[in-house]
């Protein structure tokens, strides 16, 4: 089983916890190394080098020898040319960067690309000539060999349909400029993938709020056709989620009975009650690699005789998440 990231965030600097922030830079580190993050040999060599950084520190002439970024694999394949310019960066341009601080530029330099968060699907158009149909954080992406042909904003998209093997993009550009982009898969079952992966980031990047989401069908007629609905936090949901800090040896909040019935498990909430440890249930840390930060989930069970809990023969359960 191969665990990755689904929805690419638009801004990778803009997430808080550092532990995610290198969740990321793994993926898109392993996008370069498989293709899907095409670039320029220049910008290439710039994200090889900030690797390279991140990975051994800097450049020290006793522990690098000749050829060291060999031993590296960045790309599916690249010439002596391009390692020598990934290491002259590495040992003249970013001394002093912290492993924290390379991965972050990595991320920066990557968010810049025209492929930074696609998961391609190959496709033809309609004359026949092999593309690749992408759905990234920005919007709906076409490309055709290392050039990207289309591209269209998600706020532009207005309609994504599909019958048997043939995909359609509706959307309305510039000046009510309407247009419509036919593809067609390899199979009706890959097409309909594609058509549900179209559908979620679409959602999940377009709107607000999750309670905007609506079902979805791939034909004119409702009542024809396949239908799905996106399931989940929308991007600005979870962008908008925070952790709460304490300082060292502060004592943990527990909820009220009204928060700890009303509210769902992942919510932080702020209250003064504070946490006995004879309600501790469990409790699980996380520490990174680099041993900077902690992420500590607390669950506890809380008595039936907590005043204000409506179901006496009910056990309550409140988990929150801390950070230091």
């Amino acid at each position: 089983m191969c665990l990755r990231v689904k929805f690419y965030p638009p801004d990778p600097a803009a997430l808080k916890e550092e532990i995610t922030r290198y969740l990321v830079f793994l993926q898109i580190k392993r996008d370069l190394y498989h293709g899907r993050l095409l670039c320029k040999t220049s910008d290439a060599a710039m994200l090889a080098a900030y690797i390279l950084q991140a990975e051994v520190g800097d450049y020290d002439p006793g522990k690098h020898p000749e050829g060291y970024s060999s031993k590296f694999q960045f790309f599916p394949k690249h010439s002596e040319k391009l390692e020598r310019r990934i290491s002259d960066i590495h040992k003249t341009e970013l001394i002093g960067q912290t492993p924290e601080e390379s991965e972050l530029n990595f991320l920066q330099k990557a968010q810049e690309l025209e492929t930074y968060g696609v998961d391609p699907h190959p496709c033809k158009d309609v004359s026949g000539n092999p593309a690749f149909l992408a759905f990234t954080p920005f919007g709906f992406t076409v490309l055709q060999g290392n050039r990207r042909v289309h591209f269209l904003n998600w706020d532009e998209v207005t309609k994504l349909k599909f019958e048997a093997k043939t995909f359609h993009i509706y959307a309305n550009q510039k000046e009510d400029k309407k247009i419509i982009l036919t593809y067609f898969a390899p199979t009706p079952e890959a097409c309909k993938h594609l058509w549900k992966c179209g559908v979620e980031n679409q959602a999940f990047y377009k709107l607000d709020k999750s309670s905007q989401v609506r079902t979805v069908s791939s034909s004119n007629l409702f009542f024809k056709g396949s239908r799905f609905r996106y399931s989940g936090r929308v991007a600005k949901e979870v962008m908008e989620q925070r952790l709460v800090w304490y300082p060292v040896g502060a004592v943990l909040p527990s909820p009220t009975a009204q928060e700890l019935y009303t509210s769902p498990s992942w919510r932080v909430k702020h209250t003064l009650a504070p946490l006995h440890t004879h309600q501790l249930q469990s409790f699980t840390v996380d520490i990174d690699r680099a041993g900077l930060s902690l992420l500590m989930c607390v669950t506890t069970r809380y008595s039936t005789q907590m005043a204000g809990l409506p179901d006496p023969d009910k056990a309550y359960f409140w988990t929150e998440k801390y950070a230091q």
